[in-house]
């Protein structure tokens, strides 16, 4: 699943390219690239957002590439850009650090550096501007010098992120190493208001596609279709996979020898701390009135009437534990860096989001000694069928 169309933005390596204004990252972009992602020009301050650009980039492959603001950037506007760098650097895979060589590395610069190791990010420093030099340069491993005008030294930067984008790659399943080759693997999928019109979303299409690469056979069907579906097949499936807000309805129907789990809890465990999730479960039981409660998502999608998030997940945890808590909302990349006022977070499963910014949320609310669960996780323990859900990634972990 190397080529561009398969491989979704989530699970790309996210190389991002930062430095002080002017020293030429969004040239050396553009330089990498091969394509004007970013606009270039000598007034300092030029990118004011993060840009963005999945792609395909030989020889590295399927990748993200983000261009920052200046991290040197100043003032009120400054300072917010600067912010949004920081937020960059919490989905960084690969770090490039670029210097103008002209001026080499500023307190500002080794400041970056200083963020890339304590986040133990793998890092190349580029002396941007190489034909400005007078003498020739001395690389390191860490170092390559670059000219984003002549382009001398590019196709050396890419081998070099092509070496960290594989040193720092390691093969993850979402649920083939839980069944078999040549098993039936039934996806129950609702079809409601809020599905979106004319597809399925993320996790699902994931899951199925692994599903299809390791040769199993896939059934897809909707929660009131499950019963019937099941009693048309002349074998035991070996896996029950559904929509975390139809846990109950599918735990129903599903005969107890045959394992059950959620997409969520799938995505749970091959993006997170899956433990620690389960965990956050148990927190739902101590809500009292005036809790406040985070209910975070990855995704931006449009919120329907039925919305589980802002709907469905506040309705049940009210009549779950009885209390009247507070909710707030959040979305995209959005996610608080002081947890302090909430009692609970409730997550999504991160399908929208690399596993690197999946991480960072769940340290973060480890540090301020939040509990943090996420949809499947809680919908399963509301419903009294958490141990079953877990099951078959329990028992396949030994």
């Amino acid at each position: 699943m190397s080529s561009l169309n398969a491989t979704v933005s989530a699970e790309r390596p996210h190389i991002a390219f930062f430095g002080r204004r002017n020293a030429g990252k969004s040239s050396v972009v553009n330089a990498v690239t091969n394509q004007r992602i970013s606009v270039v020009s000598d007034t300092l301050g030029t990118t004011t957002d993060p840009v963005k650009k999945a792609m395909e980039l030989l020889p590295l492959g399927p990748v993200v590439i983000i261009d920052t603001p200046g991290f040197d950037d100043e003032g009120a506007l400054g300072a917010l850009r600067v912010e949004r760098t920081r937020e960059v650097l919490r989905q960084t895979d690969i770090a490039v650090l670029v210097v103008d060589s002209a001026v080499g590395l500023t307190a500002a610069d080794q400041g970056l550096l200083d963020e890339f190791i304590s986040r133990k990010l793998p890092y190349l420093i580029v002396m941007n501007k190489r034909d400005l030099m007078t003498s020739s340069p001395q690389e390191d491993d860490r170092t390559v010098y670059v000219s984003a005008v002549t382009g001398e030294g590019i196709e050396a930067l890419k081998e070099r992120l092509a070496v960290l984008v594989k040193s720092d790659h390691r093969e993850k399943q979402i649920v083939a190493d839980l069944v078999k080759k040549g098993d039936t693997v039934i996806l129950v999928i609702p079809i409601d208001e809020s599905a979106p019109k004319g597809r399925i979303i993320l996790p699902q299409q994931q899951t199925l596609r692994e599903l299809l690469d390791h040769h199993c056979a896939v059934i897809c069907c909707q929660p009131d279709e499950l019963k019937a579906t099941l009693g048309k097949l002349s074998v035991k499936p070996g896996l029950v996979i559904t929509d975390s807000q139809a846990f109950k309805r599918v735990a129903a129907d599903t005969p107890g020898d045959i394992p059950m789990t959620s997409f969520s809890i799938l995505f749970a465990r091959y993006k997170g701390n899956l433990d620690g999730l389960i965990r956050g479960a148990e927190a739902l039981k101590s809500l009292r009135d005036g809790d406040r409660v985070l209910i975070s998502e990855g995704c931006t999608h449009h919120r329907q009437c039925g919305d589980i998030g802002t709907v469905k997940l506040p309705n049940w945890i009210r009549e779950y534990t009885g209390a009247e808590a507070e909710f707030d909302f959040t979305s995209g990349g959005t996610f608080p860096d002081d947890l302090s006022a909430y009692r609970l977070i409730v997550h999504c499963g991160g399908c929208m989001l690399n596993e690197k910014e999946m991480q960072h949320r769940q340290r973060t609310a480890h540090k301020a000694d939040i509990p943090m669960v996420n949809y499947g996780i809680a919908i399963a323990a509301m419903n009294g069928i958490l141990d079953r859900a877990l099951a078959a990634v329990k028992n396949h972990e030994g």
